[in-house]
This record gives C-alpha cells, structure tokens and sequence, in this order.
C-alpha cells in the first residue's frame, strides 16, 4: 500500500526543515573560505563559505563579528543551519575564528592596524605600575600552569599580599568574554584592585588568539585600573599585550615586574644604610668644623665692635667733661642768670663766687 504524502504550505515546510536541522544540528563547525564578504547598514555582515566544491551563505551581526576578516581567509564558523523563508539554505553564524596561521597572521595585522589608528597602542595612554601593590587582581585560569608559576612567584617574592581572582576560560569559544566580564567586575569595586594582571601560559597560535578579540582589547585599553599582561612566551605577541599598560614575556615575569624581591630589597637596604653612614658621619664633622669656625668669626666680629664701642665712649667721656659747667668757670668765665634789662637784677656765678648786681646799662651788639 502506497504510503500517503504530506501536503504542506511553503511557510509550514520552511518551518518543519528549520526544526528538523535544529533538533539534527543545534550547533555546527563548518571550515571554508571566506568569499563575497560585505556589510549591510553597519549593522549585518554577509558572506560566503566555500571550499573547492561548493558554498553556502552566511549571516551574522556587526557585534558577533570579533575578529576582520576578508574575502580569500579561511576561517571556522561555529553556526545553526537554517532555510530562509525565501528558501535558501544559509548558516547564522554566532562565531567565528581564524584558521591556519596565514589567517591567523592576516587577521592579526588587520586589526593591528585598525586599532593602532585609534591610538589604542599609543604610548602615551600607558600608566605606570605601583611600585609595590598591596591590592592585586588576576585573571586567569587557575587550572593552568601560568597562573600557578606567577601565584609560587609572587609569594617567593613578596608574600602577605591581598590578591583577588577571577577564574576565567583562556581559550575556545566564549573565553574573551569571560575575561571581559572579570575586567569589568574588577573595575567595578568600591576598594578596587592596584593593578590587574592577565596571566596565561603558552600555547599555539590559534589557542592564543583569544587575546586578539576585538572587544577584549578595547576593554583592556578601557580598565580604569592599570593593566600587566603575562601571555604565551616572549616571543608570542598578542593585541591584549599591546593594549597593556606594561606588557610582561611570561606569567613568572609578570610577578617579577609586579613586586620586588623582599630579600633583594632588605640587601640594597642594607647596602645604601653602610654606604649612607661614613658620609653622614663625614658631614656631621664637617658640619662641626664650619660650626667652629663661624663661631670663631662671630667672636673676632663681637670684640671688635666692643672695641668701637669703647672708644667712642672714651671719646664722648671727653667731650662732656669739656662741656662741665665747672670747668668752664675755671677757665675764668662766668654765668650770668637774669634778663638783660636796665633795672632787672641779674646774677653773676664764678668759680669762687656768686654776684647780685641791677642793671644799669644795655647795650646791643
């Protein structure tokens, strides 16, 4: 017996094959090369992924769109198959990611460029490090290798030290967002963190490309807190590096551009403490000696304005006994007191005697 068809609506077979590919494929990975790329209205993005024997249509937004890309790269889309309702098949991409290193590398440059435009790399945004934090913040997973070389560092350094972290995802699908996430709950804080470090162990080029997420270098360039990058080895760059305040070879030499060695800093104390008391001795002598010696011009300076002084007292002296009512009489002159009146009665003082007189004549001189 001949099994009897379904008869559907466009709209309800469009709907049937959309859950059918859902349910079978809720989510896939599909690698190609990207081709007819563009964007619609600042707002959607188009492009084609293909291989050498066919190509399927892709859609995303603006915002998904953490990484450039152009026609010719061959990228990975995490993506839900879907029919449109004018029947074509297409991918809604939620993610995508470059693959091998030639795009990887392209990507990379891409960005670079677009962003150091901005200024984001400048010099002159890069704040520089507390010389010894008390208050720290890390990023990183704590599972990895990297965080515990920087945590066994930082406590062989300088241990006693208030640190904060945020276990985070450091690689795959959905980790620049988790570090987002712990960037923005430290800034935050009412009490927040010193500094932030963002600490992750080496790793292949695709693994590390986490740390060339668009967003996630704008939000490290953003922190209100001064930012340390410990990521990969010395010589893996990565645009979070650039976007630091200080950027560090390794998660160990972020601990040690983080905080001293305390057994480094007690023997340069010691060492400047030595240097430092024969050239205070020194100068305490030196002092004494200068000390001595204005004292002894002080004291020249004293007696030789005593001397002065005496001298003009001496002469002073002179000039009053000379003045001395008495000897100006033993000279033979005499005092006359009374107006110079005809009739008036005057007194005349000498050495030896006093006259009373009246005057009888005046004449003018």
């Amino acid at each position: 017996m001949e099994k009897e068809l379904v008869r559907l609506s466009v709209s309800d077979f469009i709907a049937l094959t959309n859950q059918t590919l859902e349910y079978a494929y809720p989510s896939v990975e599909i690698e190609g090369e990207v081709s007819s790329f563009k964007v619609n209205q600042n707002k959607y993005v188009f492009f084609d992924l293909k291989d050498e024997q066919g190509s399927v249509g892709c859609f995303m937004t603006v915002w998904q769109l953490r990484m450039p890309i152009e026609d010719g790269m061959k990228i990975i889309v995490t993506a839900t198959p879907k029919l449109t309702n004018w029947g074509k098949f297409s991918l809604t991409v939620r993610a995508l990611r470059p693959s091998g290193e030639g795009s990887l590398k392209k990507s990379f440059e891409l960005l670079k460029a677009k962003l150091e435009k901005e200024g984001l790399f400048s010099p002159e945004r890069k704040r520089i490090l507390p010389p010894l934090p008390h208050h720290i913040g890390v990023i990183s997973s704590t599972q990895a290798a990297g965080y515990a070389d920087f945590i066994k560092i930082i406590d062989d350094r300088f241990g006693g030290l208030d640190i904060d972290v945020a276990h985070v995802q450091v690689q795959g699908e959905g980790a620049a967002d988790q570090i987002i996430k712990a960037i923005r709950y430290f800034n935050m804080l009412e009490k927040m963190p010193e500094v932030l470090v963002l600490v992750r162990g080496g790793g292949s080029a695709e693994d590390l490309s986490t740390f060339n997420d668009e967003q996630l270098v704008r939000e490290i360039a953003a922190s209100r807190i001064p930012v340390l990058t410990g990521i990969g080895h010395e010589v893996d760059e990565s645009l979070a590096d650039l976007a630091a305040d200080v950027r560090a070879a390794t998660p160990s030499n972020a601990a040690q551009i983080l905080v001293p060695d305390r057994r480094e800093l007690i023997a340069q104390t010691r060492h400047t403490i030595s240097a430092l008391v024969p050239r205070m001795l020194q100068h305490i002598a030196d002092t004494e000696t200068e000390v001595s010696r204005i004292g002894e011009r002080i004291g020249e300076h004293i007696n030789r304005q005593f001397e002065l002084r005496t001298q003009e007292l001496a002469m002073l002296r002179r000039v009053l006994n000379e003045l001395d009512p008495q000897k100006v009489l033993a000279r033979g002159y005499a005092i006359v007191r009374g107006e110079a009146k005809v009739g008036t009665e005057i007194e005349v003082e000498q050495l030896t005697a006093r006259i009373r007189a009246e005057v009888k004549h005046v004449s003018k001189k």
